[in-house]
């Protein structure tokens, strides 16, 4: 396991009020990266917040018990469109539920990421669509965002958000151009851009983060994966977010410093949480 911090990680020099809006923590340690030192040495440097995204109906316990001392690590609670659990929608609500309700009051702050994935389900089997509205619902009834995972299916997932006007949240890991980042922004949903944005082939989806409102932006990770240049191909740990940071910054021609306090400020509301800013 790789000790923390690491050769590839800013500590002292960048991190200060940066926050990630999407990672996997406890997916870390697997590729190589000490979780509790990565993000001990991170919040110890100034490093804003993150939050930590569930995807398995059961998996909120063990991240709340794992990370829940560090305040600023806030949690998601859904279900990713795994193929192997497209047929128990029901029942995988029924935990998603009843881990939410056994979760320390305040602690899960958004459902999801849940959504379509057509690499996963080239067959677009109906019941990827009945997990998502399913928590769609859950998300409505709880007044919380939901994130959505929308990966080569971006009419379907319009579609589908555009019959759930009651919902709200976040496009997570964009990965569309700008006629669709319109379409998800009409609907009154956040996008967030992952580290993707640094790739040399990534020219409409640098053109779409331009498009979005900064008052609607948001940065990820999604780590461990997407690891933005120079560390592409490496597993992703939010310190790396600064890359993500910088190369934003320089698209919107702002002042990084500005952006981290805007990010901060989107996080804060569409989260409902609360930090100084600026």
């Amino acid at each position: 396991m790789t000790n923390f911090p690491t050769d590839n990680f800013e500590l002292n020099t960048g991190c200060n009020g940066l926050f990630d809006t999407h990672a996997h923590l406890s997916y870390l340690d697997a590729r190589g990266i000490d979780a509790e030192n990565c993000v001990s040495g991170l919040f110890k440097s100034g490093f804003a917040g993150i939050i930590d995204i569930g995807t398995i109906a059961g998996d909120l316990a063990e991240r709340v018990h794992t990370f829940s001392h560090f305040e600023q690590v806030h949690f998601s609670a859904g279900i990713w469109p795994h193929k192997d659990i497209l047929a128990q929608t029901k029942q995988q609500i029924d935990t998603l539920e009843q881990n939410i309700n056994t979760a320390p009051a305040g602690s899960v702050v958004a459902i999801g990421e849940c959504g379509f994935d057509r690499r996963e389900n080239p067959d677009n089997n109906p019941a990827e669509r009945a997990l998502l509205e399913a928590q769609l619902d859950l998300a409505r009834r709880r007044q919380l965002p939901i994130i959505i995972h929308s990966r080569e299916a971006p009419a379907e997932t319009i579609e589908t958000l555009a019959s759930h006007p009651g919902a709200h949240g976040i496009i997570h890991c964009f990965s569309y151009n700008t006629r669709e980042a319109r379409a998800f922004l009409d609907m009154g949903y956040y996008i967030s851009f992952a580290g993707n944005i640094t790739f040399k082939n990534a020219g409409s989806l640098r053109e779409a983060l331009q498009s979005v409102p900064l008052d609607r932006l948001l940065l990820e990770t999604d780590s461990p994966y997407l690891a933005p240049a120079p560390y592409r191909g490496k597993p992703a740990h939010p310190g790396m977010i600064i890359q993500t940071y910088r190369c934003a910054a320089e698209l919107l021609k702002i002042d990084i410093e500005e952006l981290k306090e805007t990010v901060k400020r989107n996080a804060a509301r569409v989260f409902g949480l609360s930090f100084n800013l600026n």
